[in-house]
């Protein structure tokens, strides 16, 4: 969906290149290695993929610093001392998250801020426009939005280069939020059946509006657009993508059921 622009007619050119069938006395050329299985030094020689792993990273670094601070905000709405306690382990987690992707932008020779700064204002808009109103609201919208925000990326990393995919990988780690989120709201719904309705509307919302926002986001960046679809990391033709997001979809209606609320 968000991967899918200005880049699709290339891709559907080389898609159609690919089914006509090679002449019998033509000579295959030899097989490009992949991304996935060259370490960084060998494939950040491409300059466009390299800018590309400097787009991602930059989101996600300022993606785990916006949760970090969405975190401490939430403890504040928190009823019980015992819950400001979960959430503020919770934000120190994502700011180690922070810190590592920070730590491997300079490691690269790029200054961390610089590469956060072009997604800054796509990120606070998204949290201005689904500021929650309550305590439950909060939990949902960080379980929904984290939720959809890590399924892409690990579906991105599995195209990565070796070491740029264990890093995002491990930023991704589960700080624990899922789980609190699941107790509290379905402890929620169980105590106050009707607050199932409005949250299950306020995470549709949250999703629809997690989508475009990415969507924004991709089509700001060609290097990173750009590779999503295939032009410099491998795999990802169209329907590679349509099925992607069918899988991130289906996530979400899982997670969804967890927490007591119709997709």
């Amino acid at each position: 969906m968000w991967v899918v622009g200005r880049n699709s007619g290339p891709v559907r050119g080389r898609a159609i290149l690919r089914c006509m069938e090679t002449p019998d006395n033509a000579t295959e050329a030899p097989a490009t290695p992949r991304i996935a299985d060259q370490d960084w030094a060998t494939a950040s020689t491409d300059p466009q993929y390299r800018a590309a792993v400097v787009d991602l990273l930059g989101a996600l670094a300022y993606g785990e610093l916006a949760a970090f601070e969405r975190l401490a905000e939430d403890a504040k709405l928190a009823p019980t001392l015992a819950d400001k306690a979960e959430l503020a382990k919770m934000a120190s987690a994502e700011f180690h998250h922070f810190e590592q992707l920070t730590r491997r932008l300079t490691e690269i020779e790029v200054e961390p801020t610089e590469a956060m700064e072009p997604f800054a204002r796509a990120l606070d808009d998204f949290h201005r426009q689904t500021a929650p109103s309550d305590w439950l609201e909060g939990l949902v919208k960080a379980y929904v939005g984290d939720s959809i925000a890590s399924d892409f990326y690990r579906e991105v990393a599995v195209r990565l280069d070796s070491d740029t995919r264990s890093l995002v990988l491990a930023v991704l780690d589960d700080t624990g939020h899922g789980n609190f989120a699941v107790e509290k709201v379905r402890a929620a719904i169980e105590a106050e059946p009707r607050v199932g309705g409005r949250l299950a509307l306020w995470a549709r919302r949250l999703m629809g509006e997690a989508l475009s926002q990415a969507q924004r986001v991709v089509a700001d960046r060609d290097a990173l657009s750009t590779m999503l679809v295939g032009g410099v990391a491998d795999g990802f033709d169209l329907a590679e993508v349509g099925r992607m997001f069918s899988r991130i979809t289906e996530a979400h209606t899982k997670r969804m059921a967890a927490l007591g609320l119709a997709a």
